[in-house]
């Protein structure tokens, strides 16, 4: 899986469920994903409107970059976040609070 893939029908589906969306209300924030490597790119997850759409968000409260393969591993649960930013191959810029519900955001 492509980390397109995952944030434009993976995230996305998740967001547009009943529960994702109780979920997305509860952190209420807009975070901002810059993967860089094969298959990078840039997504909002708009956790206020339970959206995900390509691209740069004007305000951000949570920026996460991190590598398209270290992403695709951290999606998968084969290797855990904290992991990854001890190893300085996940950045987190903005609110760490919200840095840390990421798993929720990301695996439902």
């Amino acid at each position: 899986m492509t980390p397109k893939e995952i944030f434009e029908t993976k995230i996305a589906n998740r967001l547009a469920s009943d529960s994702g969306k109780a979920k997305a209300k509860e952190i209420d924030a807009i975070y901002q994903f810059n993967v860089t490597g094969d298959d990078g790119g840039e997504w909002i997850v708009d956790l206020k409107t339970a959206t995900v759409s390509a691209g740069k968000a004007p305000v951000a409260d949570c920026t996460i970059t991190v590598g398209s393969a270290d992403f695709v591993n951290l999606v998968a649960g084969t290797v855990p976040g904290p992991q990854l930013f001890m190893m300085g191959k996940l950045q987190i810029a903005g609110n760490m609070g919200l840095a840390m519900k990421l798993t929720s955001v990301l695996n439902g």
